[in-house]
């Protein structure tokens, strides 16, 4: 799973300048901003890296990856224990509906996976998975290149894991 998602995060990478050569729909995006991930046993928080190709007006694949920052911290029987996101990287297929030259909608769906960790004194649980995910947002660009992007993602994690919603806020920058 690992080698995938590098290798699509590489993809997008050499793919860019390409793609950016082909006509004026055809730019890579970016964008850097804070994740707030709700799931069934923990609230955590994660910064958030994108980096996007857009194949035309309507379609781009992206990619992305998260640290973790916040830690949902809890208590058992009077015991204090805490789950840390560590990381999380997915790649994705995005539809885009460019309502007017600022404002653009869009809907992705993609596969991903998810690293947490439990800490509680004498059991220490490493806590990851893979998901299907898939979302909605919207860009708003201030001045055709810079802009805000806000979304929510699902990720139904394999195996009846659960589910978890991403909240994002971000800053994107087209290039």
């Amino acid at each position: 799973m690992r080698n995938i998602l590098l290798a699509a995060a590489a993809i997008s990478a050499i793919a860019a300048p390409a793609f950016a050569q082909s006509g004026p729909d055809a730019r890579g995006y970016g964008s850097l901003g804070y994740t707030h991930l709700e799931g069934d046993s923990a609230t955590t928080g994660a910064v958030t890296g994108r980096l996007g190709v857009n194949l035309n007006r309507y379609l781009a694949v992206e990619t992305e990856a998260s640290v973790g920052v916040k830690d949902d911290d809890f208590t058992v029987a009077g015991v204090d224990g805490s789950t840390k996101h560590e990381w999380d990287a997915a790649g994705y297929v995005v539809g885009k509906y460019p309502v007017s030259d600022k404002l653009e909608l869009f809907a992705r769906g993609g596969y991903g996976h998810t690293e947490l960790k439990q800490e509680f004194p004498g059991a220490n649980t490493d806590v990851g998975g893979d998901s299907w995910n898939y979302g909605v947002g919207a860009n708003y660009y201030v001045d055709g290149v810079n802009g805000v992007r806000a979304d929510w993602t699902r990720r139904d994690f394999r195996d009846n894991a659960g589910e978890a919603d991403a909240y994002s806020v971000s800053y994107v920058r087209r290039f």
